[in-house]
């Protein structure tokens, strides 16, 4: 029996370039340099920045204060992927990063435990009143209040939002003997004895403390303002860790200074600071019994670990081997290894006759594993051919009229 062919891989990896900002953690660092990948580290980049560095990066990974906006994105001629070590993806422009053949990879629930558990803190800090007491003693004034003091037992916690940090929530607070219900616009299933609201109206109606787990999208910008507030119950409290730009901070600080809301608690902010130490200023400052927090919500150990694993396996899986899984911009796929292959991966525009000229390609050739998905604009494919043939193909398939980027994996 012969032995199975070598595979050669189309870039040494060695040569591959890792750019990660915002101090991500050391865990994504260690598994790329053990791919043998060269890794740089550095604090947040401008726009300006980034376009001038990113056209020698292969991957880029980013939190959420780095924006990837259409032209970084189109100054980036290596580029494989975009790595978002967080939750969100907001920062990025998916559709650009999409259209040029670029996967867009995040964690969805690696800091989900992180917010969840500062959430629950924050409840009962706010119906304790603990920021307000902490800072006084600091001041040397003693004030041993229980009147507008509440225990957490009993009490409605409104959701808005039932995804993976609204869920978690729910099972946090249920266990402290809090009554739940949440509301989403797509039909979820609720966890333990939480209960679904047909409307967010009915939410803020019915709740004694509101909290906010939504992503960025144009119906959730300024979902809470003005009206949303007058809804709440008086002497209710509001907590955002979703986005800075959900909320209208202005409106909110008057329903504090009126006594309608008892106290906030907000993690995110339509203007934050780019570094650390950087002026930051807010509408909510100086006002009782708000707590304002540097968006660390997912600012743990375990957190920023387990999303550095995270986002880093789904890269180096996707520059080992094609696959897409975990990516939010383009089709998710995974082909195993056809034995003795070389695998051609490309991404094309989703348009009439692009499978009749693919299928017209291959047609001549012995193809050992093939997958094609589309999604939007973009399509995927991923083909296994004999050795001897594949570089060939990878030409013609780079020709095609329709292809965006076409790379031989090995």
């Amino acid at each position: 029996m012969s032995a199975e062919p070598k595979r050669a891989l189309s870039f040494p990896k060695e040569e591959i370039r890792v750019l990660l900002l915002e101090k991500i953690s050391q865990e994504a660092v260690n598994m790329f340099r053990a791919e043998g990948f060269q890794v740089e580290s550095c604090d947040a980049l401008t726009e300006d920045e980034l376009v001038a560095k990113i056209p020698s990066v292969h991957v880029l990974g980013v939190r959420s204060k780095t924006r990837v906006t259409r032209r970084v994105l189109e100054a980036s001629k290596r580029l494989l992927a975009v790595g978002c070590f967080c939750i969100g993806t907001d920062q990025t422009d998916l559709e650009a990063a999409a259209e040029l053949g670029k996967p867009v990879i995040n964690a969805p629930f690696a800091n989900t435990r992180s917010v969840a558990e500062l959430i629950i803190s924050e409840i009962i800090a706010l119906v304790r009143q603990l920021g307000d007491r902490n800072k006084e003693c600091h001041e040397g004034k003693w004030f041993k209040v229980s009147k507008n003091c509440y225990e957490v037992r009993g009490k409605v916690l409104g959701i808005v939002g039932y995804g993976h940090v609204g869920s978690q929530v729910s099972v946090l607070a249920e266990s402290l003997g809090m009554i739940v219900r949440f509301y989403d616009h797509v039909p979820k299933l609720p966890l333990g004895n939480a209960q679904a609201v047909p409307s967010l109206q009915e939410l803020l109606q019915s709740s004694d403390i509101v909290t906010l787990h939504v992503p960025l999208t144009p119906d959730t910008i300024g979902m809470i303002g003005e009206e949303e507030i007058k809804l709440m119950k008086k002497g209710s409290y509001l907590l955002n860790a979703a986005r800075g730009q959900v909320i209208d901070l202005e409106a909110v600080a008057r329903a504090v200074r009126s006594k309608h809301l008892a106290g906030v608690a907000v993690d995110v902010f339509p203007d934050e600071p780019a570094t650390n130490g950087d002026e930051f200023k807010c509408p909510l400052q100086g006002l009782p019994n708000v707590i304002l927090t540097p968006h660390i919500g997912g600012s743990t150990e375990e957190a920023q670990a387990g999303i550095g694993r995270e986002v880093a396996g789904k890269i180096i899986n996707f520059i080992n081997s094609g696959s897409t899984i975990g990516c939010v911009n383009l089709p998710e796929m995974f082909l195993p290894h056809s034995k003795g292959a070389h695998r051609i991966l490309n991404f094309h525009k989703n348009q009439p006759g692009v499978l009749r000229d693919i299928n017209q390609l291959l047609s001549g050739y012995n193809v050992m594993g093939q997958m094609l998905m589309t999604r939007g604009s973009v399509g995927y494919l991923i083909i296994d051919v004999e050795a001897e043939v594949s570089d060939e193909i990878r030409q013609q398939m780079a020709n095609l009229p329709a292809s965006i980027k076409t790379r031989l994996l090995y």
